[in-house]
């Protein structure tokens, strides 16, 4: 319930809008716009972050492709190696 008093203390904070009051609302006007400010910087670095991150992302792929191919041309030499020293082994005995 409100009382008579409530009632005169909403309207007396309602219809009194003094100089401390506007600047408490221009700081926090302020403050949000540099949140505001922050907030798009950091979307921004995010992008920024997230185009980085695909691009080494595709380079790993590719670098590890890479090794796999040289691994498999590693072990096709190994074998033809290993089948010439059987040849050279046939006709040595």
């Amino acid at each position: 319930m409100n009382t008579e008093a409530d009632t005169k203390q909403y309207k007396d904070w309602d219809s009194s809008t003094t100089e401390e009051e506007v600047d408490q609302f221009q700081l926090l006007e302020d403050k949000i716009d540099i949140l505001i400010e922050m907030i798009n910087t950091l979307r921004s670095e995010k992008g920024s972050l997230t185009e980085r991150l695909e691009i080494q992302d595709e380079k790993l792929a590719d670098l590890t492709k890479q090794i796999e191919n040289l691994k498999s041309g590693r072990d096709r030499a190994r074998q033809r190696i290993v089948s010439l020293l059987e040849k050279i082994e046939q006709i040595a005995t």
